[in-house]
């Protein structure tokens, strides 16, 4: 698939009168900026020995905010043209009233690039992409005869971004994205269980689609679904609970990673607001938020404001030293912007979000924390999770987890919920491994009707005295 690359300044809008417009609508303001888009992206899903969905999305489109104190008028459209952004004007200046307002600095220019600019679509024809789900699934029932379902997935997109502030600096990002994931259902005497796993990035589809990739993500996948088909019901009540490297880091991410977002803190909505600091965890816990890992899923070379992604340190050695901002939260509170000014489109504003949360590792040898496990749960995969910002309560679903006793991994429990909150669950935390990794590339951060892709990581952990809410036998 070939497109030509995305160039409003030159084929839809003239940027110095696209400037004009953006002044005017930023006169007296605090901040603001225009940001234009285009996003292209591709998904099919091969599912139960049929192509379920082959879809192709194209949008583009642009969003005009004028910035002041605490308010910020936003307004966008699909047309990019002048007379689309000349209306948008109006609407965003009702933010700045009056006016008064002196204009913060731009943000620092980078010249730095961590990831390609090649579109991930153009990787490999419609047809091969078709016969690679298909082999996919083939190869994927004849693992085993219990394998009675198969669901092979592969996504692609490219996001193309313009920021344009009204001091005249031009920013430009050009965001690949790719995704292969594999989900098995197996059955057995009546039972049926399943599992999944995949990955991507921000590179091309060319390593996803490859055997060395998706058939040892099918093999995982099988793994998961054929250890859940002899689980046991999980016991309920409060135990201490050993969670697995990587991708349980998103009990990080989500219980305690957006507590430390600069809105709510500013706002006082979170338990983490007005203890900066202190301890908030135990010693030895270091928590990062970094969008400067090359290729990584939650990367950003420059966020939506056009300021350069950071390497940000929230926790250190258990003491909170800092929170995620985007400019505007950043002004208000006197400290500066991070990176971390997100929107999922030109049709939402930005706030503060989350790139790669994770945990840094310590010196213990996982096998070692396992034996120290006495009566208590091993924790390998999550499902879904909630959480709730004002207090840190969250409930985790496993989606792989063991029984452990004296420090024998025992029999896979289905069922087991962690529930808990984030600062209590810090300070529990007894020992650190020395594997820390980041997850395959899969996530997703939802938070007020918004959605960005996310990292998250961390090493084997144990935390003690965690509620467990058990299943039914």
């Amino acid at each position: 698939m070939s497109e030509s690359r995305f160039q409003p300044f030159e084929t839809q809008l003239d940027q110095e009168a696209a400037l004009a417009h953006l002044r005017v609508a930023t006169a007296g303001a605090e901040d603001g900026e225009l940001f234009l888009e285009r996003r292209r992206s591709e998904a099919l899903v091969f599912d139960d020995g049929r192509i379920k969905t082959a879809s192709y999305d194209a949008s583009e489109g642009f969003g005009l905010r004028a910035v002041k104190g605490e308010v910020a008028g936003y307004a966008h459209s699909t047309e990019i043209s002048e007379a689309a952004l000349k209306r948008a004007v109006d609407t965003a200046r009702l933010a700045v009233g009056d006016g008064g307002g002196m204009m913060a600095p731009p943000p620092a220019r980078t010249n730095r690039h961590l990831y390609g600019e090649a579109d991930p679509m153009g990787d490999a024809p419609f047809a091969a992409k078709i016969d690679i789900l298909r082999e996919i699934d083939a190869y994927t029932r004849a693992l085993d005869k219990r394998v009675v379902q198969v669901s092979a997935s592969i996504a692609a997109s490219l996001q193309e971004v313009f920021i344009l502030r009204p001091e005249g600096g031009l920013v430009s990002d050009i965001r690949p994205m790719a995704r292969l994931n594999v989900s098995v259902i197996v059955e057995e005497n009546g039972r049926r269980e399943s599992g999944g796993h995949g990955g991507g990035g921000r590179f091309g589809l060319t390593g996803l689609i490859e055997p060395d990739f998706w058939q040892p993500a099918a093999r995982e996948a099988l793994r998961i679904a054929l250890v859940n088909l002899r689980a046991e019901p999980a016991p309920a009540g409060e135990f201490d609970v050993v969670l697995g490297p990587g991708w349980p880091g998103v009990l990080l991410h989500e219980a305690v990673g957006h507590g430390l977002e600069g809105d709510f803190n500013r706002k006082k909505s979170s338990a983490f607001a007005g203890l900066m600091g202190q301890q908030v965890a135990a010693k030895g816990v270091t928590v990062l938020d970094d969008g400067t890992i090359p290729d990584r899923r939650g990367s950003i070379t420059v966020d939506d404001e056009g300021t350069p992604s950071g390497r940000n340190v929230l926790i250190e050695d258990g003491v909170l030293v800092g929170y995620m901002q985007d400019r505007q939260n950043a002004r208000l509170m006197g400290v500066a912007p991070t990176g971390n000014g997100r929107r999922e489109s030109y049709a939402h504003a930005p706030m503060p979000r989350m790139t790669n949360t994770y945990m840094l590792g310590g010196d213990a040898e996982p096998e070692a924390i396992l034996r120290d496990l006495k009566d208590g749960i091993y924790a390998v995969g999550f499902g879904g999770g909630q959480v709730d910002i004002t207090n840190g309560k969250f409930v985790f679903n496993c989606t792989e987890a063991y029984r452990v006793k004296n420090g024998i991994v025992g029999a896979p429990i289905r069922g087991a919920t962690l529930i808990g909150d984030g600062p209590t669950a810090m300070r529990k935390i007894r020992a650190i491994g020395n594997d820390m990794a980041l997850d395959p590339g899969i996530g997703n951060c939802g938070k007020q009707g918004q959605w960005v892709p996310v990292g998250v990581g961390q090493p084997t952990l144990m935390i003690g005295g965690i509620t467990i809410g058990g299943s039914a036998a």
